[in-house]
């Protein structure tokens, strides 16, 4: 005999309803937009910090170059490099710094072969130049005047028994350096 099952209008059983319903149902995948819109505006955030941090880090690179490589630190070296060359070459017998400092005097032999003291040599500012002049003792003629560096804000020479220091102060406006340096005259 057949039993009558309990249907509904499309013939099927209440249990094989509740089945086919929980596997029809889909739930839709993808993004809301205030789900974009956090996203975007995390990201936003992101690249702006991103953006900083290497603005900054170019900034201080240039920083960082200028202040290694730019002329007043240049013209310091060389400044040093001259005023230690001529001083450790120098006489330890007569050297002569003018009262206030702003001068500095020294003599040298003109080669190895010298039996005398024959050369001078004189550091001295001229306007905001820093210069040396070599030339001969006896006839006092000037054999060269070179200039050392430019921008010199100031540059003060002392002595301490046979060593001569130079304390240099430069300034092309953007940049500042000082540059002090003492050598001993060694001949």
């Amino acid at each position: 005999m057949l039993e009558k099952r309990n249907t509904n209008r499309k013939g099927f059983t209440p249990l094989e309803i509740k089945i086919s319903n929980r596997g029809s149902k889909r739930f839709l995948t993808g993004f809301t937009v205030i789900e974009l819109m956090i996203a975007m505006i995390f990201l936003g955030i992101v690249t702006v910090g991103v953006g900083i941090v290497l603005a900054d880090s170019q900034r201080g690179w240039n920083q960082m170059y200028n202040r290694i490589y730019s002329g007043v630190v240049t013209d310091g070296h060389v400044a040093r490099r001259m005023f230690d060359t001529v001083i450790r070459k120098a006489s330890r017998q007569n050297i002569q710094v003018d009262g206030a400092g702003t001068w500095v005097e020294v003599y040298y032999y003109a080669d190895a072969n010298s039996a005398v003291v024959d050369r001078y040599a004189r550091f001295y500012l001229s306007g905001e130049e820093l210069k040396v002049e070599h030339g001969n003792l006896d006839p006092g003629d000037v054999l060269s005047t070179r200039r050392i560096c430019p921008n010199v804000s100031s540059c003060v020479f002392t002595t301490t028994g046979t060593a001569v220091q130079m304390v240099l102060r430069l300034d092309n406006g953007s940049e500042r350096a000082t540059v002090m340096s003492s050598a001993v005259a060694h001949n």
